[in-house]
């Protein structure tokens, strides 16, 4: 155990270790000297600038990209202008901020994505300095101009540049400064000789930190922690003040005996830590500097560069990167000497255990005797994840596995969950991916996080056998890993369009979550269209195929597609897609070879647009639908001649296409129109409009019954709807003489019992008695029922000798008409004798 502690440093009451993370796989000849670094937090990207300062046009800077471990990620020549400062967004995106005030930003791979401006101003005063910051808005930029103001971005994705107060008395730039985040508001304080300054949107305040008295100097560096929750300022007399960012309280106050300020100073603190800590990093020393006054000094050979991190302090050198960070807790309580906690008891058990030492029982025993069994393997898994060595994490873990199984209450997941993580971080620490998380980093971060992490970094079978391991649902996890391996397959330049789109189906398939219309979408923006079309056939769904065609320009394809889906509603969004961008001739043509397609289109032109519906007729030679097209715009039409006019038109369509029925009924139409008009302009008959029924109707109404004969020849109605209707005509006029003379004109065509009926709905029995004599033997019952004449009925109904008409003869009798009843009884046997 005590070769665990052998690198712990004693800091009040904590302990700080330093802990090799890489031997860098870098050969920096030159090591980090005069060279702009700048690495990501979390395990980030390390990015270097050699020589920022060089303006040769034959000897241009170099900017290369690595890994934590060194790796080589992307290296090119530096062709734009001079660079103040390099950073990394929360994307791991970076940013390299020129003087000019000009913000380049490129991937992890090196190519560039987009810039933006600081502003017109700093085009003419110049960057001297600029910081690149993380507030909870996303990843920000602060700059100071040779004018001495400071411009802010607290977003660059959504960029509003803010133009901070004036600083009295600053000339160029001050001692020191740096972006605070307080209470959602991004702030700047800076030292400008003996005076401390906070500028925020509207103000410029002088503030004096609690229990730094002048003698202590004027401030010349200063730094805020990773949470931004802290603040460390160094003066020129040597001494660190340290206290929270919101300066109203001190935490402490140490002279560290250097007057010189250092090259950086960081924040070295883990969550819920009672002992922060803050490095600082001179020419040869770095120093531990805690709120407790005491110190821990380590030499330094190379040149290095700290980065601050959530839970320690990142130093790169050229050679090697190392972790300083506080010793967790539970790693003290286990690993400290002569410790008796539980987990420490445990894990020397598991250890005799091994060596089949009857010890093993005794200190089983001593944790049981203290109820700390649960405790002890809790606190061997606690540990566990915040050792960086493997076989560390092993003998704890395998401790904690022993001690579970005196336990019958203990639930496993914390112990299960723990060593997934664990072979998940030591996976992406390896050297060929440089992740070097830490546990509470890996927790910060996120499991999802760190999965876009790799799929950036493009680790796609480790990110797939993450996901596998862990049992993400897949449209989260493996879908969504191959989504982004097929968006960068289709890049690769060297594979022709067939090799890419075979290798995308035999390893996406039908994975679920992964739409080949967004990889057909990313091979188009590659200037691919020949593959993006082979990558949609694999698209089962039309509706994200279509939107994409008509993209490329592929409408004929894409309109198949549409029909092919059966969805009408995308069919009409081609349709009306192809009619904004073809000419009309083009339009029809292409419609002709797509008979769905193109009566759908008729079906909207009925609606919609029926100027349209008429050429697309006359394109197609349809001479039958153009002659109804013309048949239905006349009802439209409010004069005559020009109703008359596309009734002729439809005539002449009809007669092309060979039907004569439509044909002759269309020219009748007219000629009922004409009649129409004529008598409304003799009679002022209002007849125009009406069918020719109705026509009929209102002549004989008005008695103009001689125009009504006119029309009943002419249009050869038939005689018995011409009978009917005059008929009906005098009946309602009471006009029974004339009714008389038309029964007697010749034989009715519909018999005398419609006479009857007629003359009786107007209430005229006497009327209807005259046409009793007429009706026909077999409907003389009903006619003499019909005047209420039973004494005729019961004749008649005799004289026929049918049983059905006695029935509806005795059905009307009643009591008093006992004598007809007797009759009709004494008729009926004889009746059905025969």
């Amino acid at each position: 155990m005590s070769f665990i502690t052998a690198n712990w440093n004693p800091l009040g009451e904590a302990f700080y270790r330093k802990s090799e993370l890489y031997e860098m796989s870098w050969n920096l000849k030159d090591g980090l000297g005069d060279c702009l670094v700048s690495a990501a937090p979390y395990g980030g990207p390390i990015a270097l600038l050699r020589e920022p300062h060089r303006r040769s046009p034959s000897s241009r800077p170099q900017l290369e990209i690595y890994s934590a471990s060194g790796v080589s990620i992307a290296s090119f020549p530096w062709k734009s202008g001079p660079v103040v400062h390099l950073g990394w967004t929360v994307n791991d995106e970076l940013l390299c901020i020129q003087e000019d005030g000009s913000v380049l930003i490129y991937d992890l791979f090196g190519s560039f994505k987009r810039h933006f401006s600081m502003g017109q101003e700093v085009v003419q005063s110049q960057v001297l300095e600029a910081k690149v910051f993380h507030s909870p808005y996303g990843t920000g930029v602060a700059i100071v101009t040779g004018s001495s103001r400071f411009i802010l971005a607290t977003n660059i994705d959504d960029l509003k540049l803010r133009r901070l107060p004036e600083v009295p008395g600053l000339q160029g730039k001050p001692s020191c400064w740096v972006v605070l985040n307080q209470d959602r508001q991004t702030k700047v304080l800076l030292s400008n000789g003996p005076e401390l300054y906070i500028l925020d949107n509207t103000s410029c305040t002088v503030v004096c930190p609690p229990g730094l008295g002048p003698q202590a100097g004027s401030v010349v560096h200063m730094s805020v922690s990773f949470s931004y929750k802290y603040l460390a300022l160094f003066t020129d007399s040597g001494h660190l003040w340290t206290g929270p960012s919101h300066l109203q309280d001190k935490m402490s106050e140490v002279d560290t005996k250097k007057s010189t300020p250092p090259k950086q100073m960081v924040w070295c603190r883990r969550p819920k830590s009672q002992q922060p800590s803050v490095v600082l990093m001179w020419e040869r020393l770095l120093m531990v500097v805690g709120v407790c006054q005491d110190t821990i000094q380590f030499p330094i050979e190379d040149q290095c560069v700290l980065v601050g991190e959530l839970d320690g302090v990142r130093i790169i050198s050229s050679t090697n990167q190392e972790l300083l960070q506080e010793v967790p807790l539970v790693c003290q309580d286990i690993f400290k000497i002569a410790s008796m906690s539980p987990g420490a008891l445990l894990l020397e058990a598991h250890r005799e255990y091994e060596k089949s030492s009857q010890k093993a029982d005794e200190y089983l025993r001593e944790i049981k005797e203290q109820s700390m069994l649960g405790e002890a393997v809790r606190q061997c898994v606690d540990a566990a994840g915040h050792e960086y060595d493997t076989n560390t994490q092993k003998s704890l873990m395998r401790a904690a596995s022993f001690g579970k199984c005196f336990l019958t209450d203990f639930s496993p997941d914390p112990f299960v969950s723990t060593c997934r993580e664990l072979r998940v971080l030591n996976a992406v620490r390896e050297v060929g991916v440089g992740l070097p998380l830490t546990h509470t980093q890996f927790k910060q971060l996120t499991l999802q996080v760190l999965i876009d992490r790799l799929v950036y970094r493009q680790f796609y079978p480790l990110a797939i056998e993450m996901c596998r391991y862990l049992k993400i649902p897949d449209y989260q996890g493996v879908s969504r890993v191959l989504k982004h391996w097929a968006s960068c397959k289709v890049q690769q330049k060297d594979l022709s369009d067939e090799a890419i789109a075979r290798a995308v189906c035999v390893k996406v398939g039908d994975s679920p979550g992964v739409s080949y219309s967004h990889i057909a979408a990313k091979a188009y923006e590659c200037g691919r269209t020949e593959l993006a079309i082979k990558l949609l056939d694999f698209e089962a769904r039309s509706g994200e195929q279509v939107p994409l065609l008509l993209k490329m320009k592929r409408s004929q394809l894409a309109l198949s597609k549409a029909v092919e889906s059966g969805d009408t509603d995308l069919v009409y969004t081609v349709v009306t897609y192809l009619k904004n961008e073809m000419n009309r001739g083009d339009f029809f043509m292409t419609l002709r070879n797509q008979p769905v397609a193109l009566s759908l289109y008729r079906q909207f032109c009925k609606l919609q647009e029926t100027e349209t519906l008429k050429d697309l007729y006359n394109q197609d030679d349809d001479h039958q639908e153009l002659a109804n097209y013309y048949v239905t715009a006349s009802y439209r039409e409010k004069r005559l001649e020009n109703r008359l006019s596309l009734l002729q038109s439809a005539v002449d369509e009809y007669n092309k296409a060979k039907n004569e029925f439509s044909a002759k009924a269309t020219e009748e139409e007219m000629r009922l129109l004409r009649f129409q008009r004529k008598l409304d302009d003799e009679k002022g008959a209002g007849l125009l409009e009406l069918s020719l029924q109705a026509t009929m109707e209102a002549l004989l109404a008005l008695g103009l019954h001689k125009q009504a004969e006119q029309l009943y020849k002419d249009f050869r109605v038939p005689d018995k709807r011409y009978w009917w209707l005059k008929l009906k005509s005098l009946a309602e006029k009471e006009e029974w003489e004339e009714l008389e003379k038309f029964s007697k004109s010749k034989k009715s065509p519909i018999g005398y019992l419609a006479f009857v009926e007629v003359c009786m709905k107007s209430n005229n029995k006497y009327e209807a008695k005259k046409y009793v004599s007429k009706v026909t033997p077999e409907q003389r019952v009903k006619a003499h029922l019909a005047v209420s004449d039973l004494e005729g009925a019961v004749d008649a109904a005799i004289e026929r000798k049918n049983e059905s008409e006695m029935g509806a003869v005795l059905s009307r009798c009643s009591a008093s008409d006992r004598l007809l009843i007797d009759r009709l009884n004494r008729a009926r046997p004889s009746t059905a004798k025969k």
